[in-house]
């Protein structure tokens, strides 16, 4: 007790550097109020960033869906690879002060190495990819650097005894993640998609208020630098794991005969390596070989920001008439789902499967959420497949797809050489029929048409190329039909806009202003290029033609849909028709609930107990070493991600069902290893290894901030990390 005693002295005298003064009164240090505001600014600067980070790709870089989601997920692997340099950084070096401050101006340069690369006059599209890489790779060194050590930071700024202030800290901490992931889920695609600059969306300020907000938790964890307790570095035990790892398969590698007493290979490190560590190292390795298959859970959660906020992008945002959410906003409902979720599960869940004395082992807690998660993607297969129903298909090779409008006085009938299509006659003025696959065998073709109108029988040649989508525009005149081959757009817009284009069948050019969008049509069967308005009813549409204005009632232009409008009318009026090429999207956001139900529901049984059942089974000094471990999984979830978003080439409700099919397989793996774990109990080290060195003392000392701070950093990742 005496040694305890001797040990609490020297490290208050000799570990920490000033002692920070209270809050009114009580034992919470004034300095903690720096380090929850920092983590808050932090938070919302780096989902703030990510949330709008996909449709950045797409839209302003005019990147396709697949290398969009790999580049996506290759910036959050490396934002799991980098804490694992930055706690060693920490450990073995600066120090956590001197770590966070660092690496957070790193930080900060991204963000506006970032920021910058998303201002269009700023060079070509070229300097845009290079300056948006380079701000990607800095602020992941940045956040993936500081993550290890801000809430330990925070931990250490309280005194030994003050063990209940320290635990509701880490909870007011833990709101401060949250809190800041859901704001800026919900503000910064508010920032991109409402606010307009440089003549499309802000991405520049969508970007440049999380940097600022950086800027802030910078100044603002400084600010509090006279009053923090600063802790020396004192060696990081991952280092020392390795080089007990790697001693051990040395010897045993060069060791040319067999030693009875040496039972376990790691027992090759003995001549350098104390039995108590080597025996803790052990105990790492078993929970180590749980967490391989971890990866797959992970390669499926992390698609929220990806995946599933592309496929809410040919979804219904609207909620009534006037409020529409921007499909990078949904992100946000895990964090709110998870705030709910984790006190009904432990109040309620939990408690009743105990009454049907159901024995819900952590490991069995695991393979359910795994299960959730599967279900999941489950149901994102439905809504895709659903989803899918409101898609044009492009053509494959050797075809391409046709549709026909009539605007002749009178039915007209189809033949084209070694086709049926259009067998039936075609009404004059009605809706087209869906785009028809036309065969060409090739490249390209040249075809010609048959046209049976009114008794008469017209030709004429039109070329044709794979996988486009064509119009056949027919209009009648004295000399017989007339054709138009038009090449149409059948791509959703991700912006959640409609395209939209005019026929004009007057003798006079008309000229649309709609939405600030404006559109010269020419007269005689004029056709005006596809362009994309914003969602809205739009009843009354200016319009010239000559020296006269009209107003024309265009109704509801839908998200994701594509419209043809045929002006007609005599002299003194326009009259319009509204054709629909493309479906709207008419699969509502609410459908997208379930799967985020479901996902958040196996992150709680999945991610916490994940946590919770590591810890209990490693000795405290090792905790940083599974924090480690943890982070990894996550890192190579994404990299999962990764090579099959680029390798497989799957439609995408088949790559949904694939993670979901692949997870099941991984749950059961992961079962039958759990089924031969062995629980062990981290305590018996001290009857095995009665005699304690001084750090050992100190260890057990430092216990509970160690498992506090390092669940916060893991659990981090359930909630929002």
């Amino acid at each position: 007790m005496g040694k305890r005693k001797e040990l609490k002295l020297e490290i208050h005298e000799s570990g920490q550097t000033s002692k920070s003064p209270k809050l009114c009164g009580t034992n919470y240090p004034v300095c903690i109020s720096f380090i929850v505001v920092n983590e808050f600014c932090e938070r919302f600067s780096y989902y703030g960033m990510k949330a709008v980070l996909t449709l950045y790709f797409i839209n302003y870089l005019q990147w396709d869906q697949n290398l969009s989601t790999a580049v996506y997920h290759a910036f959050s692997s490396l934002c799991y690879f980098t804490p694992v340099l930055g706690a060693i950084i920490a450990d073995s070096w600066l120090g956590k002060f001197k770590t966070i401050v660092y690496l957070s101006v790193v930080y900060v340069l991204g963000h506006v190495v970032k920021s910058v690369g998303a201002i269009p006059s700023v060079g070509d599209s070229t300097i845009h990819i290079a300056l948006s890489m380079v701000g990607l790779i800095l602020i992941a060194f940045g956040t993936g650097g500081i993550k290890p050590c801000v809430a330990a930071f925070g931990g250490d700024q309280f005194d030994e005894e003050h063990i209940n202030e320290r635990r509701k800290f880490f909870s007011i901490f833990y709101m401060s993640i949250n809190a800041g992931s859901v704001l800026s889920t919900v503000i910064t695609p508010i920032l991109r998609g409402n606010v307009q600059c440089f003549g499309s969306d802000c991405y520049a300020l969508a970007f440049g208020v999380p940097a600022i907000l950086m800027v802030i938790a910078l100044v603002v964890f400084i600010s509090g630098s006279g009053m923090y307790k600063k802790s020396p570095p004192e060696g990081n035990v991952l280092l020392d794991v390795c080089q007990c790892l790697g001693l051990a398969i040395k010897n045993r590698w060069m060791s040319s005969t067999y030693d009875p007493k040496r039972k376990h290979w790691l027992d090759w490190a003995e001549e350098k390596y104390p039995r108590r560590l080597i025996h803790e190292i052990k105990m790492v390795l078993k929970v180590l070989v749980l967490y391989i298959p971890l990866p797959m859970f992970w390669a499926l959660f992390d698609q929220q920001g990806s995946r599933w906020t592309l496929q809410a992008t040919r979804m219904n945002m609207a909620f009534g008439s006037t409020f529409v959410l921007k499909p990078d906003q949904m992100q946000m409902l895990n964090a709110l789902l998870i705030l709910i979720f984790v006190p009904i599960f432990d109040v309620v869940v939990y408690p009743l499967i105990g009454l049907c004395r159901i024995n819900l082992t952590p490991l069995k807690k695991m393979a359910v959420g795994m299960i959730f998660a599967a279900l999941a993607f489950g149901a994102a297969t439905l809504v895709e497949v659903n989803v899918m129903k409101t898609v044009v298909e492009p053509a494959p090779h050797g075809q391409c797809l046709l549709q026909v409008y009539n605007l002749a006085d009178s039915d007209v009938k189809l033949s084209i050489p070694g086709s049926n299509l259009f067998s039936q006659p075609i009404k004059s003025y009605e809706d087209p029929q869906a785009y028809q696959h036309l065969e060409l065998g090739g490249h390209n073709k040249t075809i010609t048409v048959g046209i049976n109108h009114s008794g008469h029988f017209h030709e004429c040649r039109e070329t044709f190329t794979e996988q486009k989508a064509y119009s056949l525009v027919l209009h009648s005149k004295t000399s017989g039909i007339v054709c138009q081959l038009v090449t149409d757009n059948i791509l959703k817009s991700v912006k959640m806009e409609a395209y939209l284009r005019f026929i004009n069948t007057r003798s006079e050019a008309v000229n649309v202003t709609i939405g600030g969008v404006d559109f010269y049509i020419p007269a005689d069967y004029g056709i005006s290029p596809n362009k994309s308005v914003g969602r809205n009813e739009y009843t009354n549409v200016r319009c010239t033609s000559g020296a006269q204005d009209f107003s024309i009632n265009l109704g509801l232009l839908d998200s994701g849909a594509s419209y043809t409008v045929i002006l007609k009318g005599g002299p003194g009026e326009i009259i319009p028709q509204k054709m629909e090429d493309v479906k709207a999207n008419n699969v509502h956001i609410a459908w997208q609930i379930p799967q985020y139900a479901l996902m958040t529901a196996g992150e709680v049984m999945f991610s916490i107990t994940g946590i919770e059942f590591s810890y209990s089974q490693a000795p405290a000094n090792m905790k940083s070493v599974l924090q480690a471990g943890w982070l990894l999984t996550v890192a190579f979830g994404n990299v999962i991600v990764l090579i099959v978003a680029e390798g497989a080439g799957l439609d995408q409700w088949m790559e949904f069902l694939l993670f979901a099919g692949l997870l099941v397989a991984v749950c059961i793996i992961f079962s039958i290893m759990a089924y031969f774990y062995t629980y062990v109990d981290p305590g018996e080290l001290d009857k095995l290894f009665p005699d304690k060195t001084v750090n050992e003392d100190e260890d057990d000392l430092k216990k509970d901030q160690t498992d506090d701070t390092m669940y916060l950093n893991s659990v981090e990742k359930g909630p929002k990390m």
